[in-house]
């Protein structure tokens, strides 16, 4: 049986939720902000990693309230 996700983009075969790569963007484009205004590579970190993974989880966990549906695949005789 395969898993169908609801969201997600396939990047070199392998289906990505979205929830993952919009945490990877909100995570970067945080830490490129606020090292750019602040001045400190280490702030944008911490404070980028924090919305990374908050968004991550938030992500699973709204995706893991949904139902996954399921299909079947059939084997050809070929």
């Amino acid at each position: 049986m395969a898993t169908v996700h609801p969201s997600s983009v396939d990047i070199a075969g392998t289906a990505w939720p979205v929830y993952k790569l919009e945490a990877l963007v909100a995570g970067l484009v945080t830490c490129l902000i606020l090292a750019l205004i602040t001045g400190s590579a280490q702030l944008g970190v911490l404070i980028g990693a924090a919305i990374l993974v908050t968004r991550w989880s938030i992500g699973y966990a709204a995706t893991r309230r949904r139902p996954v549906r399921r299909t079947h695949r059939v084997l050809s005789a070929h």
